[in-house]
C-alpha cells in the first residue's frame, strides 16, 4: 500500500471516530459526555462538571458532589466543580482493542440526592509501535511451490486503535517475493508472502527478507522482523483444509473436555509426505489454556470452562503440515453463547440511618447499585422488598434503586426494621440476590407523658411531721432519652391563699409528694392538687392529674364545755330547782362539743362526784341532768355535781365541769343560799353586788306594781278571777368560749331560770336557742359598742365580758318595757 492509501485510511479513521463517539453519546440519555486523550497528566481539567450540571459553585460544599465508581480515574474539585484527571489513564489497559473506549461512571449529589451519568471518551494517541512476536522468523518453502503461492506471516500487534493502529506492511525489495496485506473477519490485518519467481534450491537455498509493520500515527511508528526463507526440496503438494474458515457456537459453562470442532485436511502426496499434523498457529496464550487440538485427528476440545463474561468469541488459527513441511492454514471462529450464570450484584451505596419517625412519605433512605454481568434478558434486573414494611423502591436511573418511605413511621411501635432487598434477573431460570440491612427509626418527641392512674387519692393523718410523704405519682413517656425524661411539678391547688410551697412539695424526678407543714384536720379536711408531668423534648409535652388529699382526724382536741361554764375570774353559776320538782324534772343540761370528728367527737357524760348521787341522773349521751326522786324536807338545798365529758378517741380526752344546784321556789328564797356561797368575795366585788341587789329590788317593785295594776284593770273589766301567769327572764352565764363552727354533737340549753353567781360582783347573760316564734322583732335585737347582744342562727347571746352598772341599768330598763308590754297585752 502506498503513501496515498495510508493518508486516505487515516482520513477515514479521523472521520469515523467522532461519528462513533457521537453515536455512543446518543445512546446515553441525559448524560454528560467528555473526551480526553489517553495518558493525560494527573490534575488536568476534563470539564466544568458543576456548570454542565447546572449547579452553583457556592452550593458544592452542601451538595457534596462526588464521583461514585469502583476505581476513580477522576475527581471533582470542591472549589470549582471541575472534573479532573485523578490518575494514569491508559486506553489500551482499560479497553484493549475496542474501537471506542469510554469510562462510564456516576456522580452523586446530596441534599437533595441526585445521580448524574458521566461518560468520558478516552481518545487514543500513538503511544504504541507495531510489534512482532519474534524478531526472527524461519520459513520453509518447497522448491516445487508454484509462482503466486502465498505464505502467511505472523502479524504484528499494535495496541493502539483507529488511525494509530497498524495500517500496512512493507517488504524490502527482493527478486523472489512480493507482499500482500489481507484482513481477517475480525478486522485484523496480516501479511502474506507471494512467490513471484520460482525457487531453485541448487541456485540459492535460502533468502533473507525484512518485513516492516507501519501504523498511521503522526509521526508514524513501525516494527520489523527478519524472515529467513529456507528452500525445501521435493514436496510438491501441501495439505488442503476442507474449509478455509470454520464457524461454531458454544454455550458457556460447558464442562472441560467438551468437543468444539474437528477439522480435516487432505494431502495428495503419498507416503511420508502425506502424513499431516495439526497445530495452533499464531494464537494467544489464553486460547491455548482454553482449547486442546489433537495433532493427528484435528479434534478440538475444551480444556477449561468458557466464560461469556470474559470473552464472547475466540479465533483459532490451525495449521496442517505434512512430513515435508508443506502446510496450509484455516481459521475457526468460536462464538460463546451467554448463559444466565451470574446472579445480580447488589451494593449499598449509601444509607441514612436512623430515620426520624416523623419523616414524610417519599423520604430517601438508601441508595442501591445493581449490576448483572450477563447480557440481554439475562442481564436485566428487577428489585423488590420482602415483607409488609412501610418502604418502597424506585429506579431513578440505570442500575440504581432508591429506597424510600411509603407510609408513616412510629418508633414506639417499631423501633427498627430488617429490610431485605431482592434483585432478580430475567434469565431462565432466574437468578436472584438478597441483601439485608438494619434500619433504625429515630425518636422524636411525639408522645406526652401518661399517668399510671387517672386520679390519685391520698390520706394523711393530721399533726403529721413536716416532710412526711403524702403520696407518689408516676407517669411514663414512651419516647426515648431526653424526650422520655419526665419531671413533675405542682401547678395549682384549692388550698388557702398562702404560698403553695409552704403546704406541699413534689420531687421533680420521682413524683413523691411531701408535706411541708403539719396539717390540722380542724382547719383543713381535704384539698386537691393539680400535678403536671412534663417531658424533656423540644417543644415539651405535658399531662395533668389531680391528687385529692384527705386529712385523717386524730383525737387531738378535748371536749369543750359550752354550758355551764365558769364566769369571770372563775366564778360559778347556779341552777335553781323548784322544791316541788317531780322525778324526771330537767334541772339543767351540760352542753359540750368536740372539734374532732367521728368517734373522736362522740361524747359521753359521767358524774364523777355528787353531794347526793341518788338524787340526780345524768344522760350518758345527752348531758341532761334530771331529778330521780322528789325532794324531801330533810334534803339539803344546795348540791354540787362534778361532771366529766369524755370523747371516744384512743386514748380518750376529757373535760370536767362543776354544777351548782339550789332547791328554791323563788329567787328571794334562793338568794340567801347563793349569798352564803359568796361570803368570801373580796371587798373589791361588794360594789357590783350592791348594784345587783338594788337592781333586783327595783325589778321586784316594778313587777309587783305591774301585777297590781293588771289585777285592778282586770277587775274593772271582768268579774272573772284573774289568772296570774308568771314569766321569767332566762339568764345564763357565758364566759368566753365561742362555739366552734364545726362541732358535730351536743345541743345548747333552751330555757333556764335566772342564775346568780355565789361569788361575784360580776355577771354574764346568755339567751340561748330562741325559736322563730320566740324571737323578738328586728328592732329588739341590737348591739352596742361593747357587743352586748348578737343574733346568730336563731340564738340571742350576750357577748360582753363582765356586768357593769351600765349593764344593770340597761337590764332594768329592758325589764320595765317588757313588763309594760305584757301588761298591755293582758288588758
Amino acid at each position: 500500500m502506498g503513501r496515498a492509501g495510508q493518508r486516505a485510511l487515516t482520513l477515514r479513521l479521523q472521520v469515523l471516530v467522532p461519528f462513533l463517539v457521537s453515536l455512543f453519546g446518543c445512546a446515553f440519555s441525559e448524560q454528560i459526555l467528555y473526551s480526553i486523550p489517553e495518558e493525560t497528566e494527573k490534575g488536568s481539567v476534563v470539564g466544568n462538571l458543576a456548570k454542565d450540571l447546572g449547579l452553583q459553585v457556592r452550593d458544592l460544599p452542601v451538595r457534596k458532589l462526588r464521583v461514585s465508581a469502583d476505581r476513580e480515574y477522576f475527581s471533582i474539585s470542591s472549589e470549582t466543580g471541575e472534573l479532573r484527571v485523578n490518575g494514569r489513564i491508559d486506553r489500551e489497559e482499560i479497553c484493549g482493542r475496542k474501537p471506542v473506549c469510554s469510562l462510564d461512571f456516576e456522580t452523586v449529589a446530596e441534599n437533595p440526592l441526585n445521580i448524574f451519568h458521566v461518560t468520558v471518551v478516552v481518545l487514543d494517541i500513538n503511544d504504541n509501535a507495531p510489534l512482532f512476536k519474534r524478531s526472527y522468523a524461519d520459513l520453509k518453502i518447497s522448491e516445487s511451490i508454484q509462482v503466486g503461492s502465498s505464505f502467511p506471516l505472523d502479524p504484528a500487534v499494535d495496541s493502539d486503535v483507529g488511525i494509530n493502529s497498524l495500517q500496512t506492511y512493507y517488504l524490502e525489495q527482493n527478486s523472489y517475493f512480493d507482499l500482500t496485506v489481507k484482513q481477517s473477519p475480525d478486522g485484523n490485518k496480516y501479511p502474506e508472502l507471494i512467490l513471484k519467481k520460482s525457487l531453485d534450491r541448487e541456485q540459492q537455498s535460502s533468502h533473507q527478507l525484512v518485513l516492516i509493520a507501519l501504523d498511521g500515527g503522526q509521526p508514524a511508528r513501525n516494527g520489523t522482523v527478519q524472515i529467513r526463507v529456507n528452500v525445501v526440496d521435493a514436496n510438491d503438494n501441501a495439505p488442503v483444509f476442507s474449509q478455509q474458515v470454520y464457524r461454531v457456537s458454544m454455550r458457556e459453562n460447558l464442562a472441560p473436555g467438551s468437543s468444539v470442532l474437528r477439522v480435516t485436511a487432505t494431502d495428495q502426496d503419498e507416503g511420508i509426505n502425506a502424513e499431516i499434523t495439526f497445530s495452533f498457529q499464531n494464537v494467544d496464550e489464553d486460547v491455548k489454556f482454553l482449547f486442546y487440538l489433537h495433532q493427528k485427528t484435528g479434534e478440538i476440545t475444551t480444556k477449561d470452562i468458557l466464560d461469556f463474561e470474559i470473552a464472547n468469541s475466540y479465533t483459532l488459527n490451525i495449521e496442517a503440515k505434512d512430513f515435508g513441511d508443506l502446510a496450509s492454514h484455516c481459521k475457526i471462529h468460536v462464538e460463546i453463547l451467554d448463559e444466565n450464570d451470574c446472579a445480580p450484584e447488589m451494593t449499598l451505596a449509601s444509607v441514612f440511618s436512623p430515620v426520624p419517625e416523623n419523616s414524610e412519605p417519599g423520604t430517601v433512605i438508601a441508595l442501591l447499585k445493581i449490576r448483572d454481568r450477563d447480557s440481554g434478558e439475562n442481564g436485566k434486573v428487577m428489585c423488590y422488598l420482602q415483607g409488609n414494611i412501610p418502604f418502597k423502591l424506585e429506579s431513578p436511573s440505570r442500575n440504581y434503586y432508591k429506597l424510600l418511605t411509603d407510609g408513616s413511621l412510629d418508633r414506639e411501635q417499631t423501633s427498627e426494621y430488617n429490610i431485605t432487598v431482592t434483585a432478580t434477573d430475567k434469565g431462565n431460570p432466574p437468578l436472584s440476590t438478597s441483601k439485608t440491612f438494619l434500619l433504625f427509626i429515630g425518636d422524636v418527641n411525639d408522645n406526652a407523658p401518661v399517668f399510671l392512674q387517672t386520679s390519685y387519692v391520698a390520706y394523711v393523718p393530721e399533726n403529721n411531721p413536716s416532710g412526711t410523704s403524702i403520696s407518689c405519682v408516676s407517669a411514663v413517656d414512651s419516647d426515648l432519652e431526653q424526650n422520655g425524661r419526665v419531671s413533675y411539678s405542682i401547678i395549682s391547688s384549692d388550698l388557702p391563699t398562702l404560698p403553695l410551697s409552704s403546704y406541699v412539695s413534689v420531687n421533680g424526678h420521682k413524683g413523691d409528694i411531701f408535706a411541708q407543714r403539719s396539717f390540722d384536720y380542724e382547719q383543713v379536711r381535704s384539698f386537691e392538687l393539680i400535678l403536671q408531668a412534663c417531658d424533656g423534648g423540644s417543644p415539651a409535652l405535658s399531662a395533668n392529674v389531680s391528687v385529692r388529699v384527705f386529712i385523717v382526724d386524730q383525737n387531738d382536741n378535748a371536749p369543750i364545755i359550752l354550758y355551764p361554764t365558769l364566769g369571770a375570774e372563775g366564778l360559778a353559776l347556779f341552777d335553781m330547782v323548784p322544791r316541788s320538782a317531780k322525778p324526771g324534772y330537767l334541772v339543767t343540761k351540760v352542753v359540750a362539743v368536740d372539734t374532732d370528728s367521728g368517734h373522736n367527737a362522740w361524747l359521753a357524760y359521767h358524774v364523777l362526784q355528787a353531794t347526793e348521787p341518788e338524787l340526780f341522773s345524768l344522760g350518758l349521751r345527752t348531758g341532761e341532768v334530771r331529778t330521780t326522786q322528789a325532794l324531801a324536807d330533810k334534803d339539803v338545798a344546795k348540791h354540787c355535781l362534778l361532771v366529766s365529758v369524755q370523747d371516744g378517741g384512743q386514748p380518750p380526752l376529757s373535760s370536767t365541769v362543776t354544777l351548782h344546784l339550789v332547791f328554791a321556789d323563788s329567787l328571794q328564797e334562793a338568794m340567801p343560799k347563793m349569798m352564803e356561797e359568796s361570803s368570801e368575795i373580796p371587798d373589791a366585788q361588794s360594789e357590783l353586788q350592791f348594784y345587783l341587789v338594788v337592781a333586783l329590788a327595783l325589778i321586784s317593785v316594778l313587777f309587783l306594781t305591774t301585777v297590781t295594776l293588771a289585777i285592778a284593770l282586770r277587775l274593772g273589766r271582768s268579774s272573772n278571777s284573774p289568772i296570774f301567769r308568771c314569766f321569767s327572764v332566762d339568764f345564763c352565764s357565758k364566759t368566753g368560749p365561742v362555739i366552734p363552727p364545726n362541732y358535730s354533737e351536743g345541743t345548747l340549753p333552751y330555757s333556764y331560770n335566772l342564775c346568780v353567781a355565789s361569788q361575784g360582783g360580776k355577771m354574764e347573760y346568755n339567751f340561748l336557742k330562741l325559736t322563730g316564734e320566740m324571737l323578738p322583732p328586728q328592732d329588739f335585737l341590737f348591739n352596742d359598742a361593747s357587743g352586748i347582744l348578737n343574733k346568730s342562727n336563731g340564738e340571742l347571746q350576750v357577748t360582753s365580758d363582765t356586768v357593769t352598772p351600765s349593764h344593770v341599768s340597761f337590764a332594768i330598763i329592758s325589764s320595765f318595757f317588757f313588763v309594760m308590754s305584757s301588761l298591755c297585752a293582758s288588758s
